[in-house]
């Protein structure tokens, strides 16, 4: 009797591995493995966003995020050229993420909890720690957004930012009209035109537009902050090996920072004994191999798109927006690496 008991219960727990094994004999995901097939990396971008995402005169694309997906390329290739980018709106980038049109996405995206726990995306980085304002025309005489109360706000739909508005308003017991429009050129149009009294997005997107108008200084960005944005490259869940490299090429960017490494001087470093510096160039331990990448990874990256100061300087600065809280830990800000050992 009790030998029949623990028979069957042998048998069903035999029944339940059996039944188990075949989900968890899934294969995960090979992004690494398809860009490299097909030989450059899909990237999702806004493509409209002065010092994020635009491309110049000639076509090639500038922007921090931009730099983003060329750093993951430099990792990957050893060449940051091998990029596609592809232009993304607030409406369709997370169908692009999930369907794989995209292998990541760098799109001026929040960082939320709904939507790595529902949408099944994982947030690898932090490329610009950011907060929505709002902005106004001068003219207008409105030094303060407790101002705004009976405005019409021109806002995108599906985003965090048309959340944090009714947010807003509701706590300070003031009434809006949104303009809803999902087109950022259209939106901007609106503003310009004077369909709205107010324009509301990311503070960084707000300076970015303004410093592209032929007189900036018609326009003010309101000094209230109404939510806190972390923005950075978003990538689907389950492929690790390559939320590993997108998450490692910025933290590579930041800690040359620490390390005083730049695109300019990082051929001086060879010969350095320091053994945090041996690490990042390869010279010693096998950090490349852990990440599947070639030994010399983080000198690639950095020798063709420089350190994360080197980013900044290059699409922010121009904007007029002071690094801040972006700055290195070491410095005030949040931008903080992991020991890469």
């Amino acid at each position: 009797m009790i030998r029949s008991a623990l028979s069957a219960a042998g048998l069903a727990l035999a029944a339940t591995v059996s039944l188990a094994a075949p989900a968890a004999a899934q294969p995960a995901a090979d992004t690494v493995g398809a860009i490299r097939a097909r030989g450059a990396l899909n990237c999702g971008v806004a493509g409209n966003v002065a010092g994020f995402s635009l491309p110049d005169a000639a076509g090639i694309y500038r922007g921090i995020d931009a730099d983003s997906c060329r750093s993951v390329a430099a990792a990957i290739f050893g060449d940051a050229n091998k990029v596609r980018f592809i232009n993304t709106t607030s409406q369709n980038r997370f169908t692009a993420l999930q369907s794989g049109e995209v292998d990541m996405l760098v799109r001026n995206t929040t960082w939320t909890l709904s939507r790595e726990a529902s949408l099944g995306f994982e947030f690898a980085t932090i490329n610009f720690y950011d907060g929505q304002g709002f902005m106004v025309k001068k003219s207008s005489n409105v030094t303060s957004a407790k101002q705004l109360d009976g405005a019409t706000v021109c806002v995108q739909p599906g985003t965090t930012t048309e959340l944090n508005l009714s947010d807003f308003f509701r706590a300070q017991g003031m009434k809006f009209t949104p303009v809803v429009i999902e087109s950022v050129e259209e939106i901007r149009t609106a503003f310009l035109a004077g369909r709205c009294d107010a324009y509301t997005n990311d503070a960084s997107s707000l300076a970015s537009f303004r410093a592209t108008q032929t007189t900036p200084a018609d326009f003010l960005l309101l000094p209230e902050i109404i939510s806190k944005e972390p923005l950075g490259a978003v990538v689907r869940k389950g492929d690790w090996k390559f939320f590993d490299i997108v998450r490692w090429a910025h933290f590579a960017q930041l800690t040359a920072e620490e390390l005083g490494i730049t695109s300019q001087n990082i051929a001086s470093f060879t010969a350095n004994t320091n053994p945090d510096i041996q690490r990042f160039m390869g010279a010693s331990g096998d950090l490349g191999k852990m990440l599947g990448l070639a030994p010399d990874w983080a000198v690639k990256l950095i020798t063709q798109q420089g350190n994360f100061a080197e980013v900044w300087d290059r699409n922010i600065t121009p904007l007029g927006v002071q690094r801040g809280i972006n700055n290195l830990w070491t410095k005030g800000g949040l931008q903080y690496a992991p020991p890469m050992r």
